[in-house]
């Protein structure tokens, strides 16, 4: 997907189109979630500290995210992507690997097939996207890279090394500033002159690295998609944009939080055995030194976990609200909370709790989660929620 949060901003607020857009938090400490393409040329980035992209781009127009907003778009592409092929592998909300290798005789040619699922995500969800065609996944990552924004771009085969050869060696899965620093002190600036060198130089200067890098300079990666990853844990977390002091303020958070918890698991068909409560403290370290000059204090992050066990598995996002505000009553923050979390772990497919017990008649509780994941589905996220969550405070998670 193309800048998949500031695309839906400006999808969501016609006021926002051909504007430059930054989806992000706190200026003080927040991060840039997403930039649109008009934003960009200031050089504002993803994940860029928020208070260097407003000085990069001061006539910007800051948004602050809507995780209900982005994971509803998300489930509708997916699920036009799955409509495809079964061999999906999520990278993340907005990124997928797709083997469409079997889809053909259906669907037509890889190309085609992208072509095709680009309308529909467009005709659909209203939103651009990009693909990458080709017969490994390093490169049709790469390829949908330079296809952005809105376009797709296909790779034969034979191909995949002289694609790769003048592009820089930075581009290489697994070489970060450090690696690529060295590489450059080798004299290989692409992929091209890596490729020249020969696996058992770089095998000899980088172990096992250099053959990997070699391998991938000549178009190889034998990783096929996986589809299936088991999930060890699902979560959701919230960042403030002011510390909150008072533990009874972060109720409405944490229940928010359980409540999305809650519909992954549903959505998933998993429920949990345990639930973990996530806080980041704001801790006070005192000043140091007595001698001349001026010493002050300074305010630390500090995580802590708590968690407990259901005596049985469940998906139901009031049960794991229940059960993490206990967490916080017996263990209230010693310190200004600056973020909150809620995660469902030791996970088991929904299928097995229910046949416990020769699978008894279903409770009031998964009567009103059938009902409620009904009403979200037709009609959207946020368009049923408890009176506490009715004027949510400004937050920014995930």
């Amino acid at each position: 997907m193309d800048a998949f949060y500031a695309s839906i901003e400006q999808r969501d607020d016609p006021r926002l189109r051909g504007r430059p857009v930054i989806v992000g938090g706190n200026a003080r400490r927040g991060v840039v979630l997403a930039a649109s393409y008009e934003v960009r040329p200031f050089g504002v980035r993803s994940a860029m500290p928020m208070m260097r992209a407003l000085k990069l781009a001061p006539d910007a127009v800051v948004v602050p995210p809507r995780r209900e907003a982005y994971a509803e778009a998300s489930a509708r592409v997916f699920a036009i992507l799955a409509d495809v092929t079964p061999l999906v592998e999520p990278l993340s909300l907005d990124e997928a690997f797709l083997d469409v290798t079997a889809s053909e005789s259906l669907f037509g040619s890889a190309a085609e097939i992208a072509t095709r699922l680009r309308r529909r995500i467009a005709d659909e969800v209203g939103l651009p996207s990009s693909a990458g065609i080709a017969a490994v996944k390093f490169i049709s990552k790469i390829a949908s890279d330079l296809a952005k924004p809105n376009g797709q771009r296909e790779v034969a085969a034979a191909d995949g090394a002289a694609f790769l050869a003048p592009l820089p060696v930075g581009r290489l899965w697994g070489v970060g500033p450090k690696l690529e620093a060295r590489l450059r002190a080798m004299e290989l600036t692409t992929i091209g002159d890596l490729a020249r060198r020969g696996r058992e130089r770089l095998e000899q200067r980088l172990g096992d690295t250099g053959r990997q890098l070699w391998e991938l300079s000549q178009g190889k990666d034998q990783r096929p998609v996986v589809p299936d990853r088991e999930a060890k844990s699902i979560g959701a977390e919230d960042t403030f944009e002011e510390d909150i002091a008072a533990p009874e303020e972060l109720r409405p958070h944490i229940h928010a939080q359980a409540l999305r918890v809650g519909e992954r698991l549903r959505h998933a068909g998993l429920r949990s055995r345990c639930v973990q409560l996530k806080l980041k403290l704001s801790v006070e370290i005192p000043a140091m030194g007595s001698g001349r000059g001026s010493a002050y204090a300074r305010r630390e992050p500090q995580i802590v976990t708590r968690r407990t066990t259901f005596a049985a598995a469940t998906d139901d996002g009031q049960a794991l609200y229940r059960a993490a505000m206990e967490l916080l009553r017996a263990h209230p923050p010693a310190a200004p909370v600056r973020l909150t979390g809620v995660s469902a772990q030791s996970l088991e497919p929904a299928a097995a709790s229910q046949m416990a017990l020769f699978g008894g008649a279903p409770t009031a509780a998964d009567k009103i989660n059938v009902a409620l994941d009904r009403i979200t589905e037709k009609f959207g996220s946020g368009a049923l929620t408890t009176a506490d969550l009715a004027d949510p405070p400004k937050r920014r998670g995930r």
